[in-house]
């Protein structure tokens, strides 16, 4: 069976200085383990049956219309510049305009080596792929900026890592794959006729209304802002902000060792590869604003005089921190029923965390008991969180007292309170079940995640007990 999409591909139509074109690499015996056909219906894909759709989604065939390349970018790497990373396992088939009139890219990752692969052998294995299916699929349903997840695919090969694994492709979407070091890569090579180039194809893409570098540099800010403040808000540990995984978008893109706080600890890495703590989850604010002005200096580089531009560059990036503490405050804010919340409102909040940090109270828990109703109402959980309960009353009452001047608080912060977020420890037992061939845990999780504000799924709200604790995440790669 043909498959045939509707692909019109924007990129594909730029000089062959941005990508490299290739084919993915066919696999041995494809096999379809999760297709999103919401989404599918959105990207206005084709139906197919599930043989076609495992030929398709793991690079065994390549659909009428595609014009699969491996893209060209840099990146600095905690901190350390790279001059050349690229697409080393992943091949971007096309974009199609949905339904909704928005275009996004169509990306197989796992799908073989590319000229990027820097001597690795351009696969995945089974549990990446259902990692980055579900949190992202997750995060979409947070309402979290993020790519997408279409399709998981066995390959019916093995990957070897530390031990022979089951290889898997994961279908990506994204409104686009253009990154901060999509720019770097040709600022780095004084490449600035493409550079230009590549500035005004984002702009046309994602800001239209932006005139110019500068211009485009302000809207990423503010969209990097706003995301920034969404992961903090749901307790979400990127892990590896790299500039490579850091989108012009504003999507959250490569879920590697990402994880979610159980209890609060406002420096808490779990990425085995951030030995000194730069990617923490407290840290994240100030990355963002350190990888925008990775991006303002590379914006820089097509000027005819750069330094002409480094002062409103310089202006731009320094007003990043107030407006992600603005962003951050709105969303704490709604989660404690504050409808506009004021920079005195910050301290109470501020109060509250450190409560939680002390009495290592689970940061999703606790917000959803606050949500239910009145920290001094019958059945409240609120209290329990915290081994401290007079420290507890003593903010609660400060609280009541603030949501006083409210008029639907609870409604607010039910809406902004997620019950049910994708705990670590659940993503690894899902793992493993599907390593052994059984993706019931998989179904589970992506039910109750699909509705993460209302889910009866109690059990997947509990916390790990120590024995189920996950210190560590890992790349993947």
């Amino acid at each position: 069976m043909r498959f045939t999409a509707p692909f019109d591909n924007s990129y594909a139509a730029l000089p062959p200085q941005f990508y490299t074109r290739l084919d993915p690499t066919p696999v041995a015996a494809p096999a379809l383990l999760a297709y999103n056909s919401a989404l599918a219906k959105r990207l206005r894909l084709p139906e197919a049956d599930d043989a076609t759709l495992a030929a398709v989604f793991s690079g065994q065939t390549v659909p009428d219309g595609a014009a699969p390349l491996a893209q060209l970018y840099a990146g600095h790497q905690f901190g350390n510049f790279n001059p050349q990373l690229g697409d080393g396992r992943a091949i971007l088939l096309g974009e199609t305009v949905g339904t909704d009139g928005i275009r996004r890219d169509i990306q197989l990752k796992g799908s073989g080596p590319t000229p990027y692969s820097r001597m690795g052998d351009g696969r995945a294995w089974l549990g990446p792929v259902l990692r980055e299916y579900v949190i992202s699929e997750a995060m979409h349903a947070l309402g979290i900026p993020t790519t997408r997840a279409l399709a998981a695919t066995l390959t019916g090969e093995d990957v070897i890592r530390e031990t022979v694994l089951p290889g898997a492709v994961l279908t990506r979407v994204a409104r686009s794959h253009l990154r901060v070091g999509t720019f770097q890569v040709f600022a780095h090579r004084g490449q600035r006729a493409e550079l230009a180039q590549l500035t005004d194809y984002a702009i046309a893409r994602h800001y239209p209304d932006a005139r110019g570098p500068m211009d485009l540099l302000r809207a990423v800010c503010a969209a990097q802002a706003e995301l920034i403040a969404a992961w903090m808000s749901v307790g979400f540990i990127h892990g590896v902000m790299n500039t490579d995984n850091c989108t012009i978008s504003g999507e959250t893109i490569d879920y590697g060792p990402c994880a979610f706080l159980d209890s609060y600890f406002a420096n808490q890495v779990f990425s085995s590869i951030d030995q000194m703590g730069r990617y923490a989850y407290s840290n994240q604010p100030r990355i963002a604003v350190w990888n925008m002005a990775q991006l303002a200096t590379s914006l820089l580089q097509q000027l005819e005089d750069p330094a002409a531009g480094v002062e409103e560059a310089t202006e731009i990036v320094h007003a990043m921190p107030a407006r992600i503490e603005t962003a951050w405050r709105a969303r704490f804010g709604a989660k404690l029923g504050l409808s506009q919340p004021s920079e005195e409102d910050a301290a109470l909040i501020s109060d509250l965390l450190d409560l939680m940090q002390s009495a290592h109270a689970d940061f999703t828990n606790t917000f959803d008991a606050l949500a239910r109703g009145p920290a001094d109402a019958p059945g409240s959980t609120a209290r329990d969180q915290f081994t401290d309960r007079d420290a507890f009353d003593a903010w609660a009452t400060r609280w009541q007292a603030r949501l006083a001047q409210e008029t639907t608080p609870h409604e607010m912060m039910q809406a902004a309170s997620p019950r049910v977020i994708p705990r670590n420890h659940r993503i690894e037992e899902m793992i493993a079940a599907a390593i052994a061939g059984d993706m019931a845990p998989f179904e589970r999780l992506i039910t109750a995640l699909t509705d993460p504000f209302a889910t009866t799924d109690l059990d997947l709200m509990r916390p790990p007990t120590p024995a189920q604790a996950v210190p560590a995440t890992f790349c993947g790669t």
